[in-house]
Formats: structure tokens, C-alpha cells, sequence
């Protein structure tokens, strides 16, 4: 579970202990550690480890240790680990250099590589990170595609992370238009937090009165300003000040938030004493709607009509009409003077895992005007950044014709909205960027994905432009703005699955590929497999279990009749379910996946179980009793691990060693080797014995991603030619079809008492 790390709250004295203790703030100590994970080397997101660590509010410093320790003792040479760090969702890498599906757009978090022979461990400070969920994935190197078998020893690497952090509890809050005097040496910085509320479009801060005792210099302020915290991929935004004081004021900043505020010293043993004011602006209020509930319930009452019959992909159904009377609702009246955005309601719908949907109440079409921009809220918790965030817009040209010159311009912004659009403006906000992206009559659809988008409040800004200052006649248009949250990018196509992965309580999303193809949706075709390829691989692993077929032949002639039943089932599921495990399109299965896997592992095993208990030749009753039970137990033994070595190894060793004390016995008792024909052991044993041996150590060692379907076809033909070698020869009093001697021609026995007729002598394993 999510908390079963050790978690330690190490309190240093909340009044007087703290680190480098000013008089004006106190620091605390907080410890988290993960437990060991076994690293693996990379092929998709899944052979991630991903770790979680939350850091509060008001941290000064974070420091991760990252500890990788070797599982086995034997040399394995040195590796390196990639670690990626990411604040608020999980880094989005691509080690092996892939192509990203079109319109997909990602940043690159923080990577360290960690050298590892035996033991490693390697440190990470950042000071000031941002509050919220950070997340540390680590892996080993590129996939090589050799194919391990589970259960034999390998090269194994565990991968432990542990956080610890210092945390202030009385940060200073700074208050609009009030100064705040403080003071700020170079090994105790002055912190404070300023709340900035929703619909803010600046900050001002200013820095005066500043004092640093005597001399020529007493009264410049040598300070730089920090605001905001760092999240890797945005840093703060710095400023130097000098001479009597400075300021700084940020346009768009966050909304809804704690800002971060930090002073520095410039100058090596000199304390600066000043004052610090802020000033924040609420320049863009959207139209009150008031207290009455009664439309948004109609408008979710219309929704849920449509919804529920509607999928989830449709855009074109409209909600019910709103009454024309309702200015909350009527979005093509005119706007009100009074406001500067339009604020369109915006209904969330979690369709699935992963699956959101967000929806404006009245409708797909949402109004564009070139005067005012409108404003779709899209709030993201935690629990979806796991997926992508995907936008698609789209012009309705139906009713409006749009001229060459003009364009609907968007952008997405997370924490805040850019509320002034045109063809210069970038879609920036103070502290983050955003992404922007238009529409015209030549390009009516603009698409933008965002694999592990942050959790926070997600803006879309839309506003009409022209190149002239008058849009002319056009001066409203309708879009189809469609926001939502997939696990995957497309379902990662044609050549991939999408998958769901944990990592404790937390869940996400990653695309596994198929023939070669790779990315993040499976969209790379640089090392894709032909069609033709494809095709060979299917044949190949389905025909050459046709190599059953001399073997149930041979077992039939020799009155072996459950074993040949056996080598049936083991080559009529063998056959089928390489069939459906083919990666590509030329794929056929019969029926369920799992259950194919499943027939073809257990006939396998038991193919070898039966015919290693028949050339042991101890008495049917034996024999049969132990067929069913080493049976039962290997379909057991299956549903715990089927992949597991034992499983194999178990029955195969069970068989040889009841094997060799049935021939150990005969041989003793007889005084003479067993079997005693030379021939028996030249001509069938041995070659029978080789057939086994290279074809176990093709499928142990020999296996790769690129050549498996030359050696798993080459074990298939010799495990079947091993039992055509390694069968005995029919026992002398059974008949064809193995019916005993005494029958006759009518199909009735000769009955001795209450038995039927059989001898019970020793036959010698002898050639025929």
C-alpha cells in the first residue's frame, strides 16, 4: 500500500532548533524511503520502476539518496542506471530514441546516470523544489532482446530511493499592500508566501528600505528575489536588486496558489535588513451567476440524457435548449460590459480508469468572438495524470464562413490562463508555458497530446484574430473544443496494447508494441516487421508442430495409445496458440489467450512426463496411476507459474530418477546392463538423448527476440524427434491397437476367473 515506506517525522526542536536558525523561521526534518525494487532493462514503460514521494508545502531544501545494490555475486560487469525525476506526473522518457505520434508533445525531466558495479549510490539536492508529488523512475540499459528463462540465475540489480527533506512551519505570509520588514544574510535567506487568489492577472513586489549597517555601502540593497519554486522543468524567476530597492511584477500568475517568495544576500558577511510589499491585481472577472442552483441542474439533467445514450466519441448531439431568459446560460447574447471573459461551464465525466471526459454544458459548439476571449475550465486531480490529456479543436463551418485572414487562436495553459490572444502574443503565463495552437478555414482541426500532463487547473483560452484590425463581417464563429483524458495515445494503434500499470495505489497508463514496432504509441516504424515476415513467423512456429505427427504415428503402431493421445493434444494447442501469440496481423486464435498458454505449457510438460514413465516399462497399473497423478499435479503446478523453471524441471526430474530405478532394478536382477542391446542404446537412446539436450539448450540459451521463431521452430522438431528416438518398442503380448492376447475376432475376451487373460513375463527392451 501507499504508505507501507517508513516514514519518519524527525521534530528538531519547533523553537529554537532549525537549520541555520534566523530568529524568523523554523525548519523541521522529514524522512521517507521506498523498499527495493529489481531493476530491468528497458523495452517499454513497464520495465519502469516508478516511485512516488510527496514533498509539503514550505520546503526549503529536498535531498534524495539513490542506492543500487547487485542481487548475485557473480561478475556481471558494469551497468549503467538511468534515474528520472519529475514533479507532478511521472517522466515521460524515450531512452531508445523513438518517434512520438504525431501532434504529441512532452518535455524532458531531470536524468542522472548512476554507474554500478556491486554497490552505488548517488545524491540529489534541490532547494526550494515545488510542493506536490515527485516522482523517481529508474532502469537498466536498452533491452539487448535476449530472452531469459525464469528461474535461472542472472544479473539482478535492486534500486532503493530515500528523501529527506527541511521543512519550515512558521514561513512568514506576505499581505497586499502591507510592508514586512526582514532580514536576509547569506547563509539564512528570508522566505515568505504570498496567496494569490483566482482571476489575478498580476503581482507586484518591491523591495525598499534597505540597510546593511556601516559604511559607503550601508544602504544598497544587495539581494536577489526568488519567486516561485523549482519543478525542473520550470525554474524560479530571479531578480538582482542594487542601489535603494527594486521591484518586479509578473503578469498571468498562478491562480489559487502559494507563491514562494526568497531574498538572498548578494555579499559574503553582510546582513541586509529591508522591506518588502506585494500587490496583486484581479483585472479579468468572469459574470457572477449568483446563488441559484436551478440552471445547472437542468443543464446537467440535459447532459445526462444524452450521455447515457451516446458515446463517448459523439460530439454532435446537443444538450437540451437553455431558456432564452437565462443570462448564465445564453451564451450568443451579447457580453455584458461588466465582465472581460466569457467563462463557460464546463461538466466533468469519469467515463473508466483513466478516462475523463470534459463537456461545456450547453453544448459542443462553443461561441468565439474576436473582441473577448473565452475561458473552458478543465480541473485535473491526481489520479488522472496517469493518462493523456488530449485536445482536439475543430471549426464548425457550417453556418460561418471564416476569411483567409482570420483565425481562431487557443491556448492551453496549466495554473493560469493567457487571456490576451493574438498572432504575437505567446502562450506563456508567468511561471509556466503553455501550448498553443489555431484554426482557419485551410486548417479546420488542430490536435495536441500531453502524455502525463501535471495535476492542476487546466485553461483553455479561444479568441478570433485577424490580420486586419476588423475581422469585418465575422465577428463570431463556433469551435468544437474536445478535452479529454485516454490512457493511451490512440489506443496505441494497430501495433500495440495499452496497458495499466501500478505502482502501489497509483495508476497509469504505457503502450506495449508488437513486429517490431516501438514509441510511445507504437507509431515508430524504423524496426517494424514486414507483413511478409510476419507471415513467415506464423508458419513457421505453426507448421513445425506438424513434427508431431511421426511420433503419434510411431506411438500408435506400438499400442502406446494414451501417449499418442497426449502428443495430440500437446501439438493441436501448440499449433494454435502460436498462432494467436504472433505480434503482428496474421494472427488467428481460436479461442482465449490465456487458456491456449495455458494447453500448450501443460501438454508439453506432460508430453515429456509420459513418455520418460514409458520407457521406465514398470506395470500399467503403475503406469497409468502415475500419469494421472503427475497429470493433476503439473496442471496445478501450471496455474501457480507456468513460466516457472521448476515446472519443467520437477516432472522431468521425477520421470528420470523413477526411470533409472526401474532400470537399476531390472539391471541388478538380471546381473546384466539395461536395456542390454547395444543397438537400442547406439540407434535410439543416445540420439534420442542429443535430440533433448539441444533442443533444452536452444531453449534456454539460445532464444532472442529476433531469431525466436527459427529456434522455437528447431525445438519444436526436436522435442517431437526425441520421442520418435526415445519410445520403446511394443511389449510382445499386446496386439495392434493394444488389445490382449485372447481376444477374438467377435471383441470378446477370454476371461481367467474374474481377470482378463495377460501374461505377466519381463519382456527384454529389445529392437524391432
Amino acid at each position: 500500500m501507499e504508505f507501507g515506506f517508513l516514514r519518519c517525522l524527525l521534530l528538531f526542536g519547533l523553537s529554537a532548533l532549525t537549520l541555520g536558525d534566523d530568529g524568523q523561521v523554523t525548519f523541521v526534518s522529514e524522512l521517507s524511503s521506498k523498499p527495493a525494487q529489481k531493476l530491468s532493462k528497458y523495452g517499454w514503460y513497464g520495465n519502469v520502476r516508478l516511485q512516488r514521494f510527496h514533498i509539503p508545502e514550505d520546503t526549503a531544501i529536498a535531498r534524495w539518496l539513490f542506492s543500487v545494490t547487485k542481487g548475485h555475486n557473480f561478475h556481471c560487469g558494469q551497468h549503467n542506471v538511468t534515474i528520472h525525476i519529475r514533479w507532478g506526473a511521472p517522466p515521460v522518457i524515450n531512452p531508445v530514441g523513438s518517434v512520438f505520434p504525431n501532434a504529441t508533445l512532452w518535455t524532458p525531466g531531470l536524468s542522472l546516470i548512476l554507474p554500478v558495479t556491486s554497490h552505488s549510490s548517488t545524491t540529489f539536492n534541490l532547494s526550494s523544489p515545488a510542493p506536490g508529488d515527485w516522482y523517481v523512475a529508474a532502469h537498466l540499459p536498452e533491452d539487448d532482446g535476449r530472452i531469459e528463462q525464469k528461474g535461472f540465475p542472472s544479473c539482478s540489480y535492486f534500486f532503493q530511493p530515500q528523501l529527506s527533506i527541511r521543512r519550515a512551519v512558521d514561513t512568514p505570509m506576505l499581505r497586499q499592500g502591507t510592508f514586512l520588514q526582514q532580514t536576509a544574510a547569506p547563509d539564512r535567506p528570508a522566505r515568505l508566501k504570498l496567496y494569490v487568489p483566482e482571476f489575478a492577472s498580476s503581482v507586484s513586489f518591491s523591495v525598499a528600505d534597505c540597510s546593511s549597517g556601516e559604511g559607503a555601502d550601508a544602504g544598497n540593497c544587495s539581494l536577489v528575489l526568488r519567486l516561485s519554486s523549482s519543478s525542473l522543468q520550470h525554474g524560479p524567476v530571479t531578480v538582482n536588486c542594487s542601489g535603494i530597492g527594486c521591484s518586479t511584477s509578473l503578469s498571468n500568475p498562478p491562480w489559487d496558489t502559494w507563491l514562494r517568495v526568497v531574498l538572498e544576500s548578494n555579499q559574503d558577511n553582510r546582513t541586509v535588513t529591508f522591506s518588502i510589499v506585494s500587490n496583486f491585481t484581479v483585472g479579468c472577472k468572469p459574470k457572477s451567476v449568483g446563488l441559484t442552483a436551478d440552471d445547472d441542474i437542468n443543464k446537467l439533467r440535459g447532459n445526462s440524457s444524452y450521455s447515457n445514450s451516446t458515446p463517448a466519441g459523439n460530439s454532435s448531439v446537443v444538450a437540451e435548449p437553455v431558456a432564452p431568459g437565462n443570462e448564465s446560460a445564453s451564451l450568443h447574447n451579447p457580453l455584458l460590459a461588466s465582465a472581460c471573459v466569457w467563462s463557460i461551464p464546463v461538466l466533468h465525466e469519469e467515463l473508466d480508469v483513466l478516462s475523463l471526459r470534459f463537456t461545456p454544458v450547453n453544448g459542443p459548439n462553443v461561441s468565439v468572438t474576436d473582441t473577448h476571449p473565452t475561458l473552458l475550465t478543465y480541473p485535473l486531480h491526481t489520479h488522472a495524470t496517469g493518462g493523456t490529456l488530449n485536445l482536439q479543436l475543430t471549426l464548425n463551418t457550417t453556418n460561418v464562413t471564416l476569411g483567409n485572414s482570420s483565425s481562431v487562436v487557443a491556448c492551453l495553459s496549466p495554473w493560469a490562463p493567457v487571456l490576451e490572444l493574438n498572432h504575437s502574443q505567446p502562450c506563456r503565463t508567468a511561471l509556466y508555458g503553455g501550448y498553443g495552437v489555431h484554426v482557419n478555414a485551410s486548417v479546420p482541426k488542430a490536435v495536441v497530446r500531453l502524455p502525463f500532463p501535471p495535476p492542476t487547473t487546466w485553461y483553455l483560452t479561444l479568441q478570433l484574430t485577424c490580420n486586419s484590425s476588423d475581422c469585418g463581417n465575422t465577428s463570431l464563429v463556433s469551435v468544437v473544443p474536445e478535452v479529454f483524458i485516454s490512457a493511451c495515445v490512440e489506443d496505441c494503434g494497430t501495433y500495440g496494447e495499452c496497458r495499466l500499470l501500478r505502482s502501489y495505489s497509483y495508476l497509469y497508463g504505457a503502450c506495449v508494441c508488437k513486429a517490431g514496432w516501438r514509441g510511445w504509441g507504437c507509431t515508430d516504424d524504423t524496426t517494424a516487421q514486414s507483413h511478409r515476415r510476419q507471415l513467415t513467423a506464423t508458419l513457421l512456429l505453426t507448421l513445425s508442430n506438424l513434427s508431431f505427427l511421426p511420433a503419434i504415428v510411431v506411438a500408435i503402431k506400438r499400442c502406446y495409445i494414451t501417449e499418442a493421445s497426449v502428443y495430440l493434444f500437446t501439438m493441436f494447442f501448440s499449433t494454435f496458440y502460436h498462432a494467436c501469440d504472433q505480434p503482428g496481423v496474421a494472427v488467428l486464435c481460436i479461442m482465449d489467450y490465456d487458456t491456449l498458454q495455458y494447453c500448450d505449457f501443460l501438454g508439453s510438460v506432460c508430453s515429456i512426463w509420459v513418455t520418460i514413465l514409458c520407457m521406465a516399462r514398470i506395470r500399467d497399473t503403475f503406469k497409468y496411476t502415475l500419469f494421472m497423478l503427475g497429470a493433476l499435479l503439473i496442471a496445478m503446478s501450471m496455474q501457480l507459474d507456468r513460466k516457472g523453471l521448476w515446472n519443467l524441471l520437477g516432472p522431468v526430474l521425477c520421470a528420470i530418477l523413477i526411470m533409472v530405478a526401474a532400470w537399476v532394478y531390472r539391471g541388478v536382477r538380471r546381473r546384466h546392463c539395461y536395456p542390454p542391446s547395444w543397438q537400442r542404446w547406439v540407434l535410439y537412446l543416445i540420439p534420442g538423448a542429443v535430440c533433448a539436450l539441444i533442443g533444452v539448450c536452444l531453449y534456454i540459451f539460445a532464444e532472442t527476440e529476433d531469431n525466436y521463431y527459427y529456434t522455437h521452430s528447431l525445438w519444436h522438431i526436436l522435442v517431437a524427434s526425441c520421442v520418435v528416438f526415445l519410445l520403446p518398442p511394443r511389449e510382445k503380448d499386446r496386439e495392434a491397437l493394444g488389445w490382449s492376447r485372447g481376444w477374438s475376432w467377435s471383441w470378446r475376451p477370454r476371461v481367467c476367473g474374474y481377470t482378463l487373460c495377460q501374461s505377466s513375463k519381463d519382456e527384454l527392451y529389445t529392437v524391432t
